[in-house]
């Protein structure tokens, strides 16, 4: 166990929360504002792990949002803010100068819907990311992919009494030479009091190592958003419901092995409302 590491904080984005089979009744919707940090790492999964050319902190300020067009149709949408930096070097001589860039990373619009609903659910849904994060050619700091990804997924789920199950598996589809790659995973949550939830969620994304798009070493030394990344991760939710419409989340992933992501731990808060 003592090479079990923390992910970056990708595990946090908003497409955790779109990864349900679940969709809103007609009109209803869902509002999060979550905040995610890693900071200072130094260190990248690799075969073999590799460092970074300075400490990188990668923080994302992100706004997600459900809305119910039926009672089996929910469309979604996820916009992150990301504010990262390259810090002290690693090295007595550091290749990247020191800097930050702070701007929009990869938006994403989608559709969910309901196939199946009899004691299990059946959803599909498709989410499409667009290539509108920025890039620092000096400093290697990169806000999002740059690419266009298309993500159709298939989600399974069923509630009971005090605790849900629920899965998805898909495909990253990606643009602009970056390899694309396929997505599993699943989380068990129970309610342990009247006002908590507690989640242990499983994930794992593998590179199909099919795009040949040359990543500047820069940006390659920050390990932000470069080509074939992949991981095998584990993490854990609480979700707590202030009342009807209002709540909180936390959560951190850790994770077993991967490739050019992170090796340092990764938070996230939230907050949300239903209307």
């Amino acid at each position: 166990m003592k090479n079990v590491k923390i992910i970056i904080a990708l595990l946090f984005t908003g497409t955790l929360f779109a990864q349900s089979p679940w969709t809103k009744k007609k009109n209803e919707a869902y509002l999060q504002l979550s905040f995610s940090s890693i900071s200072n790492y130094t260190e990248l999964f690799g075969n073999p792990d590799y460092g970074t050319d300075r400490e990188i902190t990668d923080n994302t300020l992100q706004l997600y949002a459900e809305y119910g067009v039926s009672d089996k149709t929910t469309l979604f949408a996820n916009v992150p803010f990301k504010m990262v930096k390259s810090g002290n070097p690693t090295l007595d001589v550091a290749i990247i100068p020191e800097g930050s860039e702070s701007s929009l990373g990869n938006i994403q619009l989608g559709v969910k819907h309901n196939f199946y609903n009899k004691k299990w659910l059946i959803s599909g849904q498709v989410g499409v990311e667009a290539n509108t994060g920025s890039y620092n050619a000096a400093t290697g700091l990169r806000t999002g992919y740059d690419a266009w990804t298309i993500t159709p997924l298939v989600l399974v789920g069923r509630g009971f009494n005090n605790w849900y199950i629920q899965a998805f598996t898909g495909v990253d589809i990606r643009t602009n030479d970056y390899s694309s790659a396929y997505k599993l995973g699943g989380e068990l949550g129970y309610k342990a009091i009247d006002w908590l939830w507690v989640a242990g969620f499983l994930d794992g994304v593998a590179s199909f190592q099919n795009g040949e798009t040359v990543i500047p070493t820069s940006n390659a030394l920050t390990g932000l958003y470069v080509n074939n990344q992949s991981y095998a991760a584990f993490g854990l939710k609480l979700i707590g419901e202030i009342n009807d419409k209002f709540g909180a989340n936390a959560g951190i992933g850790g994770a077993f092995g991967g490739r050019n992501v992170a090796k340092k731990p990764a938070f996230s808060l939230g907050l949300y409302y239903k209307l």
